[in-house]
């Protein structure tokens, strides 16, 4: 039976981890315990992971010592241990905390068990195998990117399916396993110039002709026929969950955006909209930064408003005159431009929700923002998988790979991946070089 060591790092990102690793041992180092009580005062994400962590291991303490081995539910066992190694080697600092939990790993895998150290911190996995422990990453919620549902794909039929496509405006799918709202590109297996785009409607269970894909929501036209399917996606209020996912400069949260001010603005079928971001910086962090709340959120949503600046400058106006019109919004209660700490507690019915730089949050904070959404609601989350700024997060991990992994298959959800960019010819360059 091998014996898992976990990192604080493992279950601050997952705090269900302890209960993942069904019939085996699991041990939380002591160490552990006392970084997850620097963290439980916090308001964020952090501190409620770790006073749930908290809850959890004093309810475990119903069934049993923590100090001996105490039942899990799938058979395995759990223990919180104090012991550490005699010594590491002089090159590792007897302050650090990362080196005490080293140490606890060591002591284990000298008294004979099979020790496999869980780290999501990828230098700390090379000191533990520098020591000669296993040492591997959290692997629970990680998604092959490379494999990742696309949302559309293509398919060869006759020319006359096609024609037919066109006078019946529906066709059975061609392909097997397609997903709900998922896109088809039909083209003419004779290799014709015949072709037509299709959703796969999951209530007629049928290839349907896309019905928002020309639109033009706040003047902004789709320029390629990925944004036409996001656009079809976005404008479509039986879908109440989108996840646009591509490079920078793809157009993500400015279709977003457009087609959020046009169904609430012009359409009213929402009350608001509610951006949001999560605030973690590229590079090294700033630092402290005065104001308001709303003053310190202008620093960090700079991409938002350089997007809900361009869709409301006037044709003749100025940029000025755009942002007059976005703090007007905001005081008339149309917008709210939100970190997305914030976000937890609150229900949001009756909102179209955008979270922006999804891929730099954890599945524990998707979840979270997800279920805020009340009677009414459509969340969209836009991002690159490939841009994530959070240092225990990878392609792999991130909460938005990981939910469009989750919810490929449910009717109400739908999704699109960008791969052109559109920003300029130097962004899709910088895109393809860099």
């Amino acid at each position: 039976m091998k014996t898992f060591v976990l990192d604080t790092n493992v279950i601050l990102h997952d705090p269900y981890a302890m209960f993942a690793f069904e019939g085996s041992r699991v041990v939380i180092p002591l160490t552990v315990i006392e970084e997850l009580d620097t963290f439980k005062r916090s308001n964020d994400e952090r501190g409620r992971s770790a006073r749930l962590i908290a809850r959890q291991l004093d309810e475990l303490r119903r069934h049993g010592k923590l100090s001996e081995w105490v039942p899990l539910e799938h058979g395995g066992k759990l223990k919180v241990e104090i012991m550490v190694s005699d010594g590491l080697p002089k090159a590792f600092s007897a302050q650090s905390k990362d080196n005490e939990i080293l140490s606890c790993a060591q002591y284990l895998r000298k008294k004979g068990e099979n020790v496999v150290f869980i780290s999501k911190d990828i230098n700390l996995r090379i000191k533990a195998e520098a020591l000669g422990l296993e040492a591997e990453d959290y692997e629970k919620e990680k998604v092959d990117v490379d494999e990742l549902y696309r949302g559309w794909r293509e398919a060869a039929v006759a020319p006359e399916e096609i024609d037919r496509f066109y006078k019946d405006r529906r066709l059975d799918p061609p392909l097997a396993g397609l997903s709900p709202n998922e896109f088809v590109v039909l083209k003419a297996a004779d290799g014709s110039s015949k072709s037509a785009l299709a959703r796969h409607d999951p209530k007629a269970q049928a290839l349907v002709p896309l019905a928002r894909a020309d639109s033009a929501p706040w003047g902004i036209k789709p320029l390629n026929m990925e944004q036409r399917f996001g656009l079809e996606l976005l404008l479509n209020p039986d879908i109440q969950l989108v996840t646009l996912v591509g490079l920078a400069g793809s157009g993500k949260t400015m279709l977003a955006l457009a087609a959020g001010l046009q169904q609430t603005l012009e359409q009213k079928l929402y009350r608001r909209i509610l951006v949001g971001r999560p605030v973690i910086a590229v590079g090294h962090d700033i630092g402290y930064l005065p104001g308001t709340k709303e003053e310190k959120l202008t620093n960090w949503m700079g991409a938002i408003y350089d997007n809900l600046s361009y869709l409301l400058e006037k044709p003749k106006g100025s940029l000025e005159t755009a942002d007059m019109d976005i703090q007007m919004l905001m005081e008339e209660g149309a917008l709210e431009i939100e970190a997305v700490t914030y976000l937890r507690g609150r229900s949001l019915p009756g909102l179209l929700i955008i979270i922006d730089d999804a891929q730099n949050l954890t599945p524990h904070e998707i979840k979270t923002i997800i279920s805020r959404a009340g009677q009414g609601a459509k969340i969209v989350l836009t991002g690159d998988p490939h841009q994530v700024d959070n240092y225990y997060l990878d392609a792999a991990s991130n909460g938005l790979t990981n939910l469009v992994e989750r919810f490929k298959g449910q009717p109400l959800f739908g999704h699109v991946t960008f791969t052109k960019s559109e920003r300029s010819a130097l962004a899709a360059l910088a895109s393809d070089l860099l």
